[in-house]
């Protein structure tokens, strides 16, 4: 079968049409929620914040945009996709986040997390917290 100049056209313009759906699908980010088995376990202590709102939907470091309604957080080290258990000291409330950024880039703090992972452990008014951070599964 031989392609004729109208194949050939339909051919070029089906995509033409897929191009802008290839480049949105290659330009959204995400991780793997899975933690390394070697990490499974290790457990930190130190001081917790939350995002502010200005960085609702910024591009965060593993190229994710940061969404302060997901159960999310900045650690300086762990790689991204892992999932911590973070436990507020004062009352025993825990939640589990997935690694998606880097920080907090204050002394002291070990963890920054989304607003709505802040809240399901500490009132917000609260602002810094003292927390445990343990790598689950």
């Amino acid at each position: 079968m031989q392609l004729t100049p109208m194949m050939l056209r339909k051919i070029l313009a089906g995509i033409v049409c897929l191009l802008p759906v290839v480049f949105l699908l290659s330009s959204c980010a995400t991780i793997s929620p899975k933690s390394s088995p070697k990490l499974i376990g290790h457990t930190e202590y130190g001081k917790a914040s939350y995002y502010a709102m200005k960085f609702q939907f910024r591009k965060t470091a593993s190229g994710e945009r940061f969404n302060q309604y997901s159960l999310t957080a900045a650690h300086k080290k762990l790689p991204f996709g892992t999932r911590v258990r973070v436990t507020n000291l004062k009352n025993s409330s825990s939640v589990i986040v997935k690694i998606n950024d880097r920080g907090p880039f204050i002394k002291g703090r070990i963890i920054d997390l989304s607003r709505t992972a802040f809240d399901a452990i500490a009132n917000l008014d609260s602002g810094v917290i003292r927390v445990k951070i343990e790598v689950v599964e």
